[in-house]
């Protein structure tokens, strides 16, 4: 499905992850079904834009009950997803570093926060959460050895600055 990704405008990726989230809320709801004229008003554009956005990817719906909402969100999940699990660092692990790796390590995606990174001697070195803090002037190394594909910047507005060139360095894509 990569090759597939590469050809579907980055607009039309940045929907569909959109529809899958909204997808995922009603599965949850059990919501097993859903018109696209639905999706568009949750959205703010058009049934039209919702269904050429699947038409691009393949996939269509039962006219009379709408698109299966399971079966979709699959779908979109093969298009979208990495075929192996992607593995993430958060960089600060203050309140906001905390909770986003509380949030996102249940989820179940193939994308999980294994690594956190800061400065503050209280943190380094410990397990917080379940996740290894390491100090930034691990970064480079900790990232090759750990595999880390994607980072995320939870530290504070006048510290990320200074950020850039590590990530960068490390040869992180995804941020």
């Amino acid at each position: 499905m990569a090759t597939l990704t590469n050809t579907i405008p980055e607009k039309t990726i940045e929907r569909l992850s959109e529809y899958r989230r909204t997808l995922l809320s009603c599965h949850r709801q059990g919501i097993t079904h859903v018109f696209s004229h639905v999706l568009a008003g949750i959205h703010g554009i058009t049934a039209v834009q919702v269904r050429r956005d699947l038409m691009l990817i393949g996939f269509s719906s039962d006219t009379k009950k709408g698109y299966d909402v399971q079966v979709l969100i699959d779908y979109i999940s093969n298009i979208l997803d990495s075929p192996t699990p992607m593995n993430i660092a958060v960089l600060g692990m203050g309140h906001l570093g905390q909770a986003i790796t509380k949030y996102f390590n249940g989820k179940g995606l193939k994308l999980k926060i294994t690594t956190a990174f800061d400065v503050d001697p209280e943190k380094v070195g410990k397990t917080i959460d379940g996740i290894p803090c390491y100090h930034m002037d691990t970064f480079e190394e900790v990232v090759e050895d750990k595999d880390i594909s994607i980072v995320i910047v939870s530290s504070p507005t006048k510290v990320a600055p200074t950020l850039v060139l590590p990530i960068i360095n490390a040869g992180i894509k995804g941020c």
